[in-house]
C-alpha cells in the first residue's frame, strides 16, 4: 500500500499537519484552502497556553480524517502573516477557506470545543449564523410558554455546540420558569469558563440571585395585592409586592409595581423602586419583550 495515503476529502496523510512559514504561507494557507479548510495556529516556545493547544489540536485535525488541515507558525521566527492578521496574543487560530480567513479563536480550547469548531468549518454542523437563528426559534418558544419546544430547541443547539452560551442560559431559564432553581444552577456550571461573560448567561444569574428570595404564599401575595388596591399611594406595599412577584417570577407584574413606584415618587426610599427595577430587566433578558416594553415606559417616565 502506498505511504501517501489519501484521507477523507483527498488531503494526503502527510499534509495533515505541518509546520510553515510566513514565506510559504501562499502554498501551505491559502492555495490549499480553496480544496479544504485550513487551520492556522500561531504560537511561540515560551507560550504555556500554546503547548496546552498544541497537542490537542494536532489530536483533533487528525481525527477529522482530512476533513481539514492544520498549518502551524512560530511567530518568533515568522511575525510577518500574524502582523497582517492582527494578532494581539497567543495561542492564536484562524479557519481558512477560499483563500480567505472565515472564523478562529484565541487561548487554549478544552477538545470538546476544538471539534466542535473544525466540525463548522468543514461544514459538518450548523454555522454560528445558523445557531442563532436556533437559540431565537428558541427564546420566542420560551417567551410564547412553551417549555417542551424552548427545550427542544436549546437541546439542538447544544448537540452541535455543547458549550453554547445562549443555549445554556435558555435551557437553565426553562429549568428556572419550572421553579427549578438548583437544576438551573447545574445547567450554567456547563458554561466554559472563557464563554462565562456572555450577556445571555450573565442575565440567568441575575433572574436566579432574584429568583434565590423565599417566595411568598399565594395569601401572602394576595394580601399585598389588596393592600395596593386600597392605597395606591402606599409604596412600601407596592414595593413588597413588586418583591414578591420577582420571587414568583412574575417578571411583567413586578415591573409593573416598580415602574408605578416610579412614576409616584422617582427618588422614593433612595431609588429603590429603579434599583429593583434595572435587577428584573436584567433578569428577564435584555432582548425580552418584557424588558423592552418596561424600558420604554420607564423613559418615558424619567424624561417627561
Amino acid at each position: 500500500m502506498s505511504a501517501d495515503l489519501t484521507l477523507g476529502t483527498g488531503a494526503p496523510a502527510g499534509d495533515i499537519v505541518k509546520d510553515s512559514t510566513d514565506q510559504a504561507f501562499m502554498q501551505d494557507v491559502v492555495e490549499p484552502s480553496r480544496e479544504v479548510p485550513v487551520i492556522v495556529d500561531f504560537w511561540a516556545p515560551w507560550c504555556g497556553p500554546c503547548r496546552q493547544l498544541g497537542p490537542v489540536i494536532e489530536k483533533a485535525v487528525r481525527d477529522a480524517g482530512g476533513e481539514v488541515r492544520l498549518v502551524k507558525i512560530n511567530i518568533d521566527e515568522n511575525p510577518g502573516i500574524a502582523q497582517q492578521l492582527r494578532v494581539q496574543s497567543i495561542p492564536a487560530v484562524f479557519a481558512f477557506k477560499n483563500g480567505q480567513p472565515v472564523d478562529g479563536f484565541m487561548g487554549a480550547l478544552p477538545e470538546s470545543q476544538i471539534k466542535d469548531f473544525i466540525q463548522r468549518i468543514s461544514g459538518k454542523g450548523p454555522s454560528e449564523a445558523e445557531l442563532k437563528t436556533m437559540v431565537d426559534t428558541a427564546l420566542a418558544a420560551l417567551e410564547a410558554g412553551d417549555l417542551g419546544g424552548a427545550s427542544q430547541d436549546f437541546a439542538a443547539v447544544l448537540q452541535a455546540d455543547p458549550g453554547h452560551p445562549g443555549a445554556l442560559a435558555g435551557l437553565a431559564r426553562v429549568w428556572l420558569k419550572n421553579g427549578d432553581t438548583d437544576k438551573a444552577r447545574e445547567i450554567l456550571d456547563h458554561v466554559p469558563e472563557d464563554r462565562a461573560g456572555d450577556p445571555a448567561v450573565e442575565s440567568v444569574r441575575a433572574a436566579l440571585e432574584l429568583a434565590s428570595g423565599a417566595p411568598a404564599d399565594d395569601s401572602e401575595t394576595a394580601a399585598l395585592r389588596s393592600r395596593v388596591e386600597q392605597d395606591p399611594s402606599n409604596l412600601e406595599a407596592r414595593y413588597e409586592l413588586a418583591e414578591a412577584l420577582v420571587a414568583a417570577g412574575d417578571h411583567k407584574g413586578a415591573i409593573d409595581q416598580l415602574i408605578a413606584i416610579t412614576a409616584l415618587d422617582r427618588e422614593w426610599n433612595d431609588q429603590a423602586a429603579r434599583t429593583l427595577l434595572l435587577k428584573v430587566f436584567d433578569a428577564a433578558g435584555p432582548a425580552s419583550e418584557v424588558t423592552r416594553e418596561g424600558r420604554r415606559r420607564l423613559s418615558a417616565i424619567l424624561f417627561s
